[in-house]
């Protein structure tokens, strides 16, 4: 079939994968995943190796909005509004989850490069899935104010440890097999330059955003200005070898800190038009890339990095809270509601996969494939289960109404 009728049937069979997925208490992405994986090559093959590589302009697309919208999440005005102990839980459990991951997959496969990417994973969460069951219960109270808060904020600290892990597992596998010493420090500066690169070039095009985006008379037409600046910064990015994800998170966190409110919500709700279809594609091309044949031998690997990033993010939030002095019920059941996982994750996998196979090596060409394979399967694991415990963290805290339990 012609690229653009499978592109095509995707969409629509999509949209009724998502609604089954609904039915049957599922997030719809779940739905667009398995869709990807029956068109994959495991299976019917209509997304085969060629067709994902032609079509990886819409991963980058759809990363660019994922980003903008997790960037319009991180508003520093909500954040003081929940205290300094918000902020020890974010940096706790996003660092007790890199550590605790890094060092189980490291015991587990002695593999440097393989643990630090996995390890990088780890801290990065779907907030969809916790505010969409915050949403259908109605919760209210102090948790679920700083669930809204930890689950956007995390994600952009997540993106910024996958920067210096990704640059120091890039290092070492270049360095492999070669008698020269290695230098790490070089790398991780050169990490650095990149993400303060990449946070300045989101300013910038952030503020030129806002004042365009004040001129649009139509609301109808801001979506234009939307799409055109994310598409400018997501090419910029890729010229000078940038984060897309860091560069729109920021256009995101420029317009949400520096426009008003209702600005921002007309902004966001133009967004909700096009991030359906930007989901089911983004999806479906991320479960075409799981190998089912892999998954068996990577069954272990899989085990130990759904436990360590769980024991992570509950003890990491705990920890967080102890020392940030936060209300008990927050400290004991905030990690609960933080185990979703999907979108960025994916997101990262996919960069992961790309710049690893442009080392051209055996090993950065197993660890891309690796990664995908176990990210996506996981990632199915954890929108399953990350929904059903952040509704009972909610309910143990006393954040659902009575009628919403009934009903």
């Amino acid at each position: 079939m012609h690229i653009l009728t499978i592109i095509g049937l995707t969409v629509v069979v999509g949209y009724f994968a998502g609604r089954l997925g609904k039915k049957i208490h599922l997030p719809s992405l779940i739905g667009y995943m398995l869709l990807g994986v029956l068109m994959g090559p495991s299976l019917l093959n209509q997304f085969n190796d060629v067709v994902l590589e032609h079509l990886s302009f819409v991963n980058e697309i759809a990363l660019g909005f994922v980003a903008f919208s997790i960037g319009q999440e991180l508003s520093i005005s909500s954040l003081k509004r929940l205290g300094s102990g918000i902020i020890s839980v974010i940096f706790a459990e996003c660092f007790a989850s890199f550590v605790i991951v890094f060092g189980v997959v490291y015991a587990l496969t002695r593999d440097l490069p393989l643990a630090l990417i996995f390890g990088a994973m780890a801290p990065a969460s779907a907030p969809a899935g916790t505010v969409a069951v915050i949403q259908e219960y109605k919760a209210k109270g102090s948790l679920t104010k700083a669930l809204y808060a930890v689950v956007g904020f995390d994600d952009g600290l997540a993106i910024i440890i996958f920067g210096f892990a990704s640059a120091i597992a890039k290092v070492i596998l270049v360095n492999e097999g070669s008698n020269t010493e290695v230098h790490i420090l070089p790398s991780i500066l050169e990490s650095a330059k990149e993400i303060v690169m990449s946070i300045s070039l989101g300013g910038i095009i952030g503020l030129i955003f806002c004042i365009l985006v004040r001129r649009v008379k139509d609301d109808r037409d801001i979506l234009i200005m939307v799409f055109g600046s994310i598409l400018v910064a997501i090419g910029v990015s890729l010229t000078f070898h940038l984060s897309l994800i860091l560069t729109n998170l920021m256009i995101g966190f420029t317009l949400v800190n520096t426009r008003a409110e209702a600005l921002v919500q007309k902004v966001g709700s133009r967004i909700l038009d096009v991030m359906p279809l930007l989901f089911i594609l983004f999806f479906c091309l991320a479960g075409a890339h799981l190998k089912l044949a892999a998954i068996p031998a990577l069954g272990v690997l899989g085990i130990v990095y759904i436990v360590g990033r769980s024991v992570g993010l509950i003890a990491g939030a705990g920890i967080g809270g102890m020392f940030g002095k936060v209300e008990d019920k927050v400290k004991k059941y905030i990690g609960m509601g933080l185990l979703s996982q999907a979108g960025v994750a994916i997101a990262l996998a996919l960069i992961v996969k790309h710049d690893f196979a442009e080392i051209g090596t055996a090993h950065a060409d197993k660890i891309g494939t690796t990664v995908i394979t176990t990210i996506t399967a996981t990632c199915i694991f954890f929108e399953i289960i990350g929904p059903i415990l952040t509704k009972i963290a909610l309910q143990k805290a006393g954040e659902i109404p009575e009628s919403k339990l009934k009903s």
